[in-house]
């Protein structure tokens, strides 16, 4: 809602910290949440020369924030605590990233825009409290999903565990724990960073007679001739086909496993674009819709990955927003 705007501001502030360089910070050079990138496609937009972030001046920060994060999440028309917490998702997964988090929550298709349909679901909602629950979630799952979790995680942890304390506040009308700056839950969680899917090759190989399986069959070939004749024969012959049958069964076990991580990591990080099964885009307010890339892709993945970057669907991103999705 609009009377919190300034509010959450506060927080999101406290939790971006200052400047900051970090060359594993999928992000780059930022300052105040904006990064290199962002800053300099807001100057060219707005007719100004491009400059370093770190001299961004606090007028130009919150013009950034409201353009590319509070309009692109209708902060103004969401429910308090629902609206800190999609803000805070776009300013550190992009704007597209953060309402699929909401979309899953609320069990609708992720394409990543907050149309009048998703609104509606989340105004009708009756346990915000238990949304923002799932919205976190959510998001906890993707950040798993980064290769960069390994170095971040610990700050995004205690990032989101604070916005979910302070959105489940706000929902429930009190006054929420103080939000504290955490090393490390600044950095820009990417879905550039995702980690690449398991290949199930070496299981289907492996089970369907791959090249050890193979030259177990052939020993057992030259063996079979001889078997009966002394048993070392026989006791060779019952291991090599023990062997074949272990084998087999590992690689099915493998293929089994390996689908199942393509999966998990499939469903929290919306690698395979979904299929719509409404449409929700159709009434998007032309304010909003204004606000990506390109109205006519739904406003899919290409709102939120550095630009040039090829998205799982085939598209080429071309807008100046670095953040992640």
């Amino acid at each position: 809602m609009k009377e919190n705007y300034q509010k959450a501001m506060l927080i999101e502030l406290k939790f971006e910290g200052g400047k900051d360089d970090d060359p594993v910070d999928p992000g780059g050079r930022t300052n105040q949440g904006v990064t290199q990138r962002v800053y300099t496609a807001w100057r060219l937009k707005s007719g100004k020369a491009a400059r370093d972030v770190f001299v961004m001046e606090n007028a130009e920060r919150d013009a950034i924030y409201y353009q590319n994060y509070g309009l692109k999440v209708r902060f103004d028309e969401l429910p308090p605590g629902v609206d800190l917490v999609l803000l805070d998702g776009a300013i550190n997964s992009g704007p597209s990233q953060s309402i699929k988090w909401v979309q899953r929550a609320l069990n609708l298709q992720a394409d990543g825009v907050l149309g009048d349909v998703t609104m509606q679901r989340i105004m009708d909602h009756t346990d915000h409290d238990k949304l923002i629950e799932g919205i976190c979630f959510r998001r906890m799952a993707f950040l798993r999903g980064l290769k960069t979790f390994y170095h971040f995680g610990g700050g995004w942890t205690s990032r989101v565990n604070q916005l979910k304390k302070t959105g489940q506040a706000w929902a429930m009308g009190t006054v929420g724990p103080p939000v504290v700056f955490v090393p490390n839950g600044n950095k820009k969680a990417t879905i550039v960073d995702a980690k690449p899917l398991p290949s199930t090759s070496p299981a289907d190989a492996t089970a369907a007679g791959g090249g050890a399986s193979t030259a177990i069959s052939t020993a057992q070939s030259l063996f079979e001739p001889m078997q009966g004749r002394s048993n070392t024969i026989d006791n060779v012959l019952l291991g090599l086909m023990v062997a074949g049958l272990l084998l087999t069964a590992f690689g099915v076990a493998y293929g089994f496993w390996v689908r199942k991580k393509r999966d998990e990591l499939n469903d929290v990080l919306d690698l395979e674009p979904q299929k719509m099964g409404y449409a929700d885009n159709d009434n998007i307010p032309n304010e909003i819709l204004a606000q990506y890339v390109d109205p006519n892709l739904h406003g899919s993945e290409t709102g939120n990955i550095a630009p040039g970057h090829v998205t799982t669907s085939g598209r080429v991103a071309g807008d100046g927003e670095k953040k992640a999705a």
